[in-house]
């Protein structure tokens, strides 16, 4: 579950610096604008990932042990 959602949370970085750089909507042109009900999903699945990796803020790191 940590790695799907790091990789949506990644994508949706991308997506926000393409936006901010060059105007362009990665996701909504993959899926058909912004109001097509995929796009939504995309953007709905990449705010509870991001939501989720909140809690990888507050979890204890296991030690290596060397």
């Amino acid at each position: 579950m940590d790695r799907i959602s790091l990789i949506l949370v990644i994508i949706g970085a991308i997506n926000w610096g393409l936006i901010a750089l060059f105007q362009f909507d990665l996701v909504a042109s993959l899926f058909g604008g912004q109001d097509a009900f995929l796009s939504r999903l995309v953007y709905g699945l990449v705010g509870l990932a991001g939501l989720y990796c909140i809690t990888l803020l507050f979890r204890e790191r296991e030690r290596s042990r060397t």
